[in-house]
């Protein structure tokens, strides 16, 4: 199975890159955030048939999205939103016992006190659906940073949001209901392991960045992932893809 998240930055600017991605690598789910637009100004385009997808967003701001290819599965997957879902941050599938789900976490300038109740709330929905027995597969844009080494040396920032203790305290948390950071656990010694890249000064050409990006899993399913990769050439977004591929 392949799983892939990707910040897109707006979907209506990146729908041509988004089908031609989506063409040539073939996910079976696909967890989309920051899509910019509301149901009804998703592009055409982007709409393809071998999906069962979920669109959830606002007009010019935030929204999530979540694709699984058709007979991925015996049963047709049931789309839903936790009920502490707000400003159309996260949808979640249920298949059976597992469970998907696509989140953009708030970036805490506008609302940091918001940003860090989401990420609490966030953990308790995750503890809840372990203690239920199910398995759960959580990608996203999480907007922190897990440790120094997921931001290069040249945009570490004491106290800067995205890079405080606090919010990495919550993300360890929202690892410690049972999840396992996929792109970390297959790469734990790689310093140069980032998503996200600020535009100008051709920081993404450079690799200047910082890991926002996560593919978070069960450890049942992350023990079965083959890879984690960072897709850097894919789109001319700020974020990258992340595509887990399992056995």
């Amino acid at each position: 199975m392949k799983i892939a998240t990707w910040n897109v930055n707006g979907i209506r600017a990146r729908q041509a890159q988004l089908r031609e991605w989506l063409e040539r690598d073939r996910p079976d789910v696909v967890c989309l955030q920051e899509l910019k637009a509301e149901p009804s100004q998703i592009p055409e385009q982007v709409k393809l048939q071998d999906y069962h997808a979920y669109w959830h967003g606002y007009r010019a701001y935030s929204g999530v999205s979540l694709h699984i290819r058709k007979g991925l599965f015996d049963a047709e997957p049931a789309f839903s939103h936790p009920e502490f879902d707000m400003e159309s941050r996260i949808v979640q599938a249920e298949v059976g016992r597992l469970v998907l789900a696509s989140v953009y976490v708030p970036n805490g300038g506008k609302d940091y006190e918001a940003k860090l109740g989401f990420m609490i709330k966030l953990a308790a929905w995750a503890k809840k659906l372990h203690r239920d027995g199910r398995e759960l597969v959580l990608c996203g844009d999480m907007n922190i940073t897990r440790t120094d080494m997921d931001v290069h040396p040249n945009e570490r920032k004491p106290g800067i949001i995205g890079q405080r203790e606090e919010e990495r305290e919550l993300l360890d948390k929202l690892l410690a209901q049972h999840l396992v950071d996929v792109g970390r656990a297959l790469d734990p010694d790689n310093p140069s392991l980032f998503t996200w890249w600020a535009p100008w000064r051709n920081l993404r050409q450079r690799n200047i960045g910082w890991r926002l990006d996560y593919i978070l899993a069960s450890p049942a399913i992350a023990e079965r992932a083959a890879s984690c990769a960072v897709l850097s050439d894919v789109g001319t977004s700020d974020h990258a893809p992340v595509v887990m591929t399992t056995a």
